[in-house]
C-alpha cells in the first residue's frame, strides 16, 4: 500500500502514524532504537506490506500489469489502490479527505525533529504538491506515476500504467474494495497485538 493507506491504517495515535510513515527508511532491527509508539508504527507498516504482498486479490491486480511492468507492478498497484481509497474516502472515514490530509501535514511539521533526513527532504514537495489529496483524481495519479518513472530514469515506464488504470478501472476498484476490507481487519488486529506487546 502507498502513503494514504498506511496513514489511515495507523489509527488515532499520532506517533504510531509517524512511525508507520517513516518505516520504509528503518532497516532490520533499527526499529528498536525508537520510542514505543514509533516502534508500533514501524512494525505495523511491515505487517501491512507483508499482508498486501501475499494477498491473492492483490496478486490478481499485479498480474494484470506484470507482463508490461515486471517487478514494478506491485509499486503501481500500491499507487492505484491509494487512488481508490481517496476516491471512496467517505466509505472509510467521517473526516473529509482534505481536512484529514491537512491534519497529517501539520503532524509532520510538528514532529519534524524525529523524521529521518530523506523524509525531511521529501516533505516540502509532498505538502506543496498536496500529494495525498491529488490521489483522488486520475490526473493526480498520472503525475505520481510520472514522478515514479522519472525516479527510475524512465526504465519502469510506470507513467504508461494510467492506460491500464483506465482500461481496467472497474476491475481494479473491485479488487481494492474486497482486499482493503480484509486489510483493515488484519491491521486492527496487529495494532492490538503490538499495543499489548509494548505495554
Amino acid at each position: 500500500m502507498n502513503y494514504l493507506a498506511h496513514i489511515y491504517l495507523s489509527g488515532d495515535n499520532n506517533l504510531v502514524t509517524i512511525g508507520n510513515f517513516i518505516a520504509d527508511g528503518i532497516k532490520g532491527s533499527d526499529y528498536k532504537n525508537f520510542s514505543k509508539d514509533l516502534k508500533i508504527g514501524i512494525l505495523l507498516h511491515r505487517h501491512i506490506d507483508t499482508f498486501t504482498d501475499a494477498h491473492k486479490t492483490v496478486r490478481m491486480s499485479t498480474k494484470r500489469l506484470h507482463e508490461k511492468y515486471g517487478h514494478y507492478s506491485g509499486v503501481i498497484v500500491d499507487i492505484l489502490y491509494d487512488h481508490f481509497l481517496a476516491k471512496n474516502w467517505k466509505n472509510y472515514s467521517k473526516i473529509p479527505l482534505d481536512e484529514y490530509v491537512d491534519t497529517f501535514y501539520d503532524l509532520l511539521e510538528e514532529h519534524l525533529e524525529i523524521l529521518p533526513q530523506p523524509i525531511k527532504h521529501m516533505m516540502p514537495y509532498m505538502i506543496s504538491g498536496n500529494w495525498l489529496l491529488s490521489y483522488v483524481s486520475i490526473e493526480g495519479i498520472q503525475k505520481v506515476l510520472e514522478g515514479m518513472n522519472r525516479r527510475t530514469k524512465n526504465r519502469s515506464q510506470m507513467n504508461l500504467a494510467i492506460n491500464e488504470l483506465q482500461e481496467f478501472y472497474d476491475e481494479f476498484e473491485s479488487e481494492f474494495t474486497s482486499f482493503f476490507n480484509e486489510l483493515i481487519e488484519s491491521s486492527n488486529k496487529k495494532l492490538r497485538e503490538l499495543n499489548m506487546k509494548f505495554v
